[in-house]
């Protein structure tokens, strides 16, 4: 599975070249030249990384970072002409991961992505595999088999075994899964995460109504639980 890293800089050459580069190295690559398209496509999708500028045409990166705190802990790096050492300290007071001054090397640029990367989300993506019961999910290949045949996943149900599979056993709130899984600026309902859940357990569950894997926490959201 490819990381996902989305540019938003109202400079398009710049963005053109960093999304070439980010993408012959293996990454999946979108861009955004305004905060307000920023916001339109963390409404509907979830990013492994996100490329912020600071100057943009309709707001600034500081204030993009600011509301995505409030919504999600993905991994932001400030990428900026602004080099005062206020501007270093505010972005990482608001949730900046990193700092890269304008200009850098795309060399550069390309490492300290795949540090943060690294960071991050600590695996492997040669092979990134969770089993539970018969069921098995392969995260970097996006495929999920039960008893050894194919389960077909919608898009946003394979995201969502996904996130669960990569933070197993622990209790993730409603609100979360929204944000990480249908975007950090989501309008979807907790009734549709709901449905998602319970289509989930229709294809993986042995029995649907009284699932042993993917358990409703009470009062707080979903868990996939594996036997380690």
């Amino acid at each position: 599975m490819k990381r996902s890293v989305l540019i938003v800089d109202d400079d398009l050459d710049l963005s053109m070249v960093i999304s070439d580069m980010l993408e012959d190295y293996g990454y999946s690559v979108e861009t955004a030249d305004s905060a307000e398209a920023a916001f339109s496509a963390l409404e509907t999708k979830r990013y492994d990384l996100l490329l912020l500028d600071i100057n943009l045409p309709d707001s600034t990166g500081f204030e993009l970072c600011r509301e995505l705190r409030r919504a999600s802990d993905v991994p932001v790096i400030f990428a900026s002409a602004r080099t005062n050492e206020s501007d270093r300290i505010e972005g990482f007071d608001i949730g900046g991961d990193d700092y890269l001054p304008k200009p850098y090397s795309m060399k550069e640029l390309l490492s300290r992505v795949n540090a943060l990367i690294r960071r991050t989300y600590g695996f492997s993506e040669e092979k990134r595999e969770v089993r539970f019961g018969n069921v098995a999910v392969d995260i970097s290949r996006r495929k999920v088999t039960k008893g050894g045949n194919e389960v077909s996943l919608t898009l946003r149900e394979f995201d969502l075994i996904a996130y669960l599979c990569e933070h197993k056993n622990s209790a993730i709130p409603k609100d979360k899964l929204l944000s990480e899984v249908w975007g950090a600026f989501t309008t979807a309902e907790p009734s549709t995460l709901a449905v998602h859940i319970r289509w989930l357990r229709e294809k993986l569950e042995d029995d649907p109504a009284e699932p042993q894997y993917i358990k409703t926490v009470y009062k707080v959201g979903y868990m996939l639980e594996v036997k380690e």
